[in-house]
């Protein structure tokens, strides 16, 4: 096995154990579905992904297809709208209501299928879709920073602004910009978009129990401590 292809397999086993792990801790110690659940979807592409890559599958087969589909999801709605909303639960104390977390995802899901068959005829304006509510979830992120910022939550803070930035590389690379000296598979594209998605999540994680921790602190969030084998 080549170097880039272990350090690509590495860099999506990397992603698809923090989206797993702390999707179900999100949905376990905070009652967090929308961040819960996209986290886990998230490591479900992952893990199509992997097997994808191990057995050499082509562009004709159903694993491809989905994952597509589940790129489509996750850019558009889940790492954008759905992230948005799943960290107001900590920045402005909003709880959406059951009704709420299905909808988005069925939204999310319908915009995942017309972005499958349809994308193609769409062209570049797919592309400059997906960068646009890349800028406005860019600019929540930010926000989100500078509260950690203020609680004193300053590692936190960096990481969650580095991880920000990281990911809007990703996402301004993905579709614009081809890395000199990667394959047809995009290999080196991929290393560092897993390593860096997998980065987000688990730094996108603790900030969020950072600035839950704080609204407890001042009587801002109802008691949903998580547990101490969790800071393990």
């Amino acid at each position: 096995m080549a170097p880039r292809e272990l350090l690509f397999l590495l860099a999506d086993v990397w992603m698809i154990a923090v989206g797993f792990t702390f999707g179900w801790k999100f949905i376990r110690n905070y009652g967090n579905y929308l961040l819960g659940l996209e986290w886990i979807i998230v490591a479900t592409s992952g893990s199509n992904f992997f097997v994808y890559a191990a057995v050499g599958a082509t562009e004709e087969s159903p694993m491809y297809t989905l994952a597509f589909f589940f790129d489509q999801f996750s850019r558009s709605v889940g790492i954008t709208l759905i992230l948005v909303l799943g960290l107001m639960r900590v920045t402005h104390r909003y709880k959406p209501s059951v009704g709420t977390d299905v909808g988005v995802f069925a939204f999310a899901t319908a915009v995942g299928l017309a972005l499958l068959l349809f994308g193609e005829r769409l062209g570049t304006g797919v592309a400059i879709f997906l960068i646009a509510v890349n800028v406005l979830t860019t600019l929540f992120l930010i926000y989100f920073s500078k509260r950690l910022w203020a609680i004193g939550a300053k590692g936190w803070a960096v990481g969650a602004g580095l991880a920000t930035a990281a990911g809007c590389v990703i996402a301004w690379t993905y579709d614009f910009v081809h890395i000199p000296g990667d394959d047809e598979a995009h290999t080196l594209f991929y290393i560092g978009a897993l390593s860096t998605w997998g980065f987000q999540m688990f730094t996108y994680y603790f900030a969020y129990r950072a600035l839950h921790r704080h609204n407890e602190s001042v009587g801002a969030e109802p008691d949903l401590r998580e547990p101490s084998r969790a800071d393990a």
